[in-house]
Order: structure tokens, then sequence, then C-alpha cells
């Protein structure tokens, strides 16, 4: 057997499967975060250890397999963030998360003592508060007292490997979000850290993904019921996991996933960095290759606040029925033609990452009047946010990456409806995968069977265990019609630009 176990924001999702990628059981625990300040965000590490060991534990119950079965463990998590450790081991501070946006000086200190031309050339990305130098910055300048204590600085799914093991280590994926790693050579950047002051004795050793980095301690054995020694590989940030698990593996195979956020994903086979910071390049979760990401703040977000706000006569409909509100809101939409009568939606209401880095913007409804009602605005949200993918889509293709093959994950992508939506939009086909368990821990599980000899290869083993199920041909009629409505989307944010500035100060 093999173990994916994926370190999220909101739970750590552990998932058990057998050597041909079927999940045989699955756990989720979640915990909370902590918001001190506005636009602070940050997490107990401990939170993350007990969920893991304790899924794990529970996963094996479930399934009744021994610990004795599982051949090696992959670790996915959210990226971005970091944990400060002391030279016990002993976490100094809680955890700064990715959302965490504190650090907006510190960009300004990166880019004057690098230059920000030669940061992207370095990491493949522009500095923001969201990456994770200027925010291990921050506790350099403000908590200098702990900056100067820590021994080792790990991102989230690093820290439970390190109880896991006893070692500490770093792969390639989740260490280019921390914006020290220099992407071409896939290990620190000693000039960043020279420049910008960060100490090269606080990073651990950096593997690739499918590399062993350490096995379970005996301590974690008795905690978590694995055979001691069990191998643990380098594992991969959350989405790059995710593009194992879809088997977005060769040059520009992508996927869409729809959560909270949204997140159109493309593998690259050369580092495409984007020197207007629409799109971030980082590091693949397979050796020589990088993978281009964007991120829509407010994708199933959208669609769920619109929900919640104005959607109660099908939330009741659905209560009487005993179905999904969504599935309700799924069928009325499906009933309004494409461009939903010319009412435009812009998913903004969380501000804007990709490919509008701006915290400013809002959502809007422009073109309502007298003849829509509810099933066109809820088909505009989803049009709208798929409007937001496609800008992402092309923004790779303007940097060199074409895209050969669209799959599509997350709670969005379980609507037939959106699937469709985003076929017809993007003019490519759309498929799903038959794992019910893919993404983030198929992808870990799958780098633990490479770590384990199982396969030769991250190309081999996502060839032989992720395959499609559905696939949405894209109605060309529909594309066409659909191509005047996208530019007015992209002209919209660009005829609001000044007015969302000036909203922002009268707030």
């Amino acid at each position: 057997m093999l173990l994916g176990i994926d370190i999220g924001t909101s739970g750590t999702k552990t998932v058990l499967f057998d050597l041909m990628g079927n999940a045989l059981a699955s756990h989720t625990i979640g915990y909370p975060m902590d918001c001190p300040r506005g636009a602070w965000a940050e997490q107990n590490p401990e939170d993350w250890w007990n969920a893991a060991a304790d899924g794990i534990r529970a996963v094996l119950q479930k399934s009744g397999v021994s610990g004795d079965q599982v051949l090696g463990v992959g670790l996915s998590g959210q990226m971005n963030g970091h944990v400060m450790l002391d030279r016990d081991g002993k976490v100094l501070r809680p955890a700064i998360l990715w959302c965490d946006l504190r650090a907006t000086e510190e960009v300004e200190e990166m880019n004057r003592k690098v230059g920000r031309r030669r940061i992207v050339e370095l990491t493949g990305n522009v500095a923001i508060p969201g990456l994770g130098a200027a925010k291990i910055l921050w506790v350099k300048n403000h908590q200098p007292e702990i900056y100067e204590k820590a021994a080792m600085i790990l991102v989230p799914k690093d820290y439970v490997r390190y109880r896991l093991t006893g070692e500490y280590a770093a792969e390639v994926s989740d260490a280019s979000g921390l914006q020290l790693l220099d992407i071409q050579r896939r290990d620190w950047s000693q000039e960043l850290l020279d420049k910008i002051g960060i100490d090269r004795d606080k990073l651990p050793p950096v593997y690739e993904s499918p590399e062993v980095t350490g096995v379970i301690s005996k301590e974690a054995a008795e905690r978590t019921g694995l055979r001691p020694g069990t191998i643990v590989v380098g594992g991969a940030g959350d989405n790059p996991a995710a593009g194992v698990g879809m088997g977005a593996m060769t040059d520009g195979r992508a996927f869409t996933t729809i959560g909270t956020s949204g997140v159109p994903y493309m593998l690259t086979e050369k580092v495409l960095p984007d020197y207007e910071g629409r799109v971030n390049c980082l590091c693949a979760a397979a050796p020589g290759k990088w993978m281009m990401m964007g991120c829509i703040q407010a994708a199933g977000y959208s669609l769920r606040w619109l929900r919640d706000t104005v959607c109660s006569a099908e939330i009741a409909q659905a209560e009487r029925e005993g179905r999904d509100p969504f599935e309700v809101m799924d069928a009325l939409a499906a009933d309004v033609p494409a461009g939903s009568r010319g009412l435009l939606f812009l998913p903004y209401l969380l501000g804007e990452r990709s490919p509008h880095a701006d915290a400013d913007c809002r959502g809007v409804f422009f073109g309502l009047s007298s003849i829509h009602s509810r099933p066109h605005m809820i088909r505009a949200v989803m049009e709208g946010v798929s409007y937001a993918m496609r800008e992402c889509l092309d923004v790779y293709a303007e940097l060199g990456c074409q895209l050969s093959d669209m799959r599509i994950c997350g709670g969005g992508g379980k609507s037939a409806l959106w699937r469709q939506m985003l076929a017809d939009i993007y003019g490519s086909p759309v498929s799903t995968v038959q794992s019910a368990e893919g993404g983030a821990a198929l992808g870990v599980a799958i780098l633990a069977g490479v770590g384990a000899k199982e396969y030769t290869s991250v190309e081999e083993a996502c060839a032989a265990l992720v395959k499609k199920q559905d696939t949405h041909m894209p109605d060309m009629a529909k594309h066409a019609a659909y191509e005047g409505y996208y530019a007015l989307h992209k002209k919209l944010y660009l005829d609001l630009y000044d007015d969302f500035k000036i909203l922002a100060k009268m707030q």
C-alpha cells in the first residue's frame, strides 16, 4: 500500500491507496486558523502533526491494513507558509500561512536589495507578500529574537516530515514557493539569501519530489501504527502534487481546480517566468520539469456567496428534496443560454491574485436588467469564474506554453454543466479522471511509489495509474458566442481599475 497525506489549511486529509491507485480508506481531521490582526493568518504546527498522526492510524484501522504493508509515505501541503524551530526542534512561534499579507514592506525591501527583475530571473516570480521569503524577513525585522533562535525554517508539510522521521528536508516544488530557490538550478539561491540577509544554514537540504528523504522513526511508528523504517519521500506542495494526481506530467498538459479558490495549472518542460507577475512559475514534482500556476481567489467561493446571499428558495427546495443546493442551482443555470443573456460577473469578491494581482478590485454584476433573475445570476457567476481561468491560460500561451490536454478536479468540477462550460470557453476538451480520491493525496502516494521503486519514474507511474473518465468536447458554436463576452470581461477590469482604487480609499 501507499500513503498520501495532504496538510491543508482547513484540515489534513490522509488516504491509503493500493498500488493501482485505488483508495482503500480516507480520513480528514480539521483544525482552526488564527487571524490575530487584519491580513494576518497563523496556525499551530502541532495541529498538523496531530491530524496527520491520527489520520494515519484512522485509515489503517478503517481499511484493516497493517502498517507493515505500507511501502512508502508521501506528503503534500499548503504552500508559501513557514514554521521556525529552535535547536531542539521546538516551535518558536505560530506558523505564518500562505494567505497572510503582513509583509508588504518586506517586499519593497527585497526589490530594493535584489532588484525586481533579478528576483524573477532567480525564483520565477515577482516578490509578493503571499510568498514565503517576505514572511521570513518580516519575522527577522519585527521579531529578531525569534529569528536568531531559529535553527531551521520549514514549510508545513516538511514540519510533519520532521515529526515522522526526525529529518530536516525540503523538496523543490514547495521550496520554490518560499521564493528562496533558484528554480533553474533547483536549489537555494545563495545570491538571493546573501542580498536579503537570510542564513543558509537555517534552511534544510533540497530533494526532488520522488526522492527518499528519511524513514519512519520508532517514536512516530508508535504514534501512527506504521512500521519503523518505512520510507518517506520528498512529496510536493498541494498544487504540484495535484498535478501528479491528475496526470499532468507532459508539456502543455493542464488541469483546472475549482474549489474555494480556482487554480489553472499547466506543466512545462522549461522555465517560463512572467516578469509582469500575472502567474507563478515553480518547480514541478518531477525532475527537470516546471509548472505554470494562477490563482483565482474566489472561484467556488463566488458561487457559495451567491447561494448564501440570494438563493434561499433553492436552499429550501434542496432541503425538501434531500439534495445539495448546488445541484438545484446547477439545474437552473443549465436552462440559461451561454452568455447569461448579457449578464457578466467579475469574481473579485476577495480581490484578485491572477492574472490581476490586485487587492482592491471587487466583485461586479454588469449588464443587470429586468430580464434577469436568479438563474441568470447563477450562470453568470459560473461563467465569470471560467473567464478568469481562461485569462490565465492565455498568459501561459503568451509565455510559450500551449495547452495540449485539460483535466478538472475540485468541488466545482463535479458539475457537468461547469465542465462543459469550461470546455466551451477554453475551446478545448475537458476531462475528469477515474480516481475518486485524485488530486494531491494521490499525487504524493504516486511519488511514494516511485521512491519505493514500484515505478521507474513519475511519468511512468502517472501513465499507469491516472486514467481519464468523462470528456466534454467543446461546442464551437458556443465557443464563438462566448468570445465576445470574454473580450468584454477582460475590458471591464481595465475600465474599472481606477474606480476600484477610489472605492478602496472610501472604505
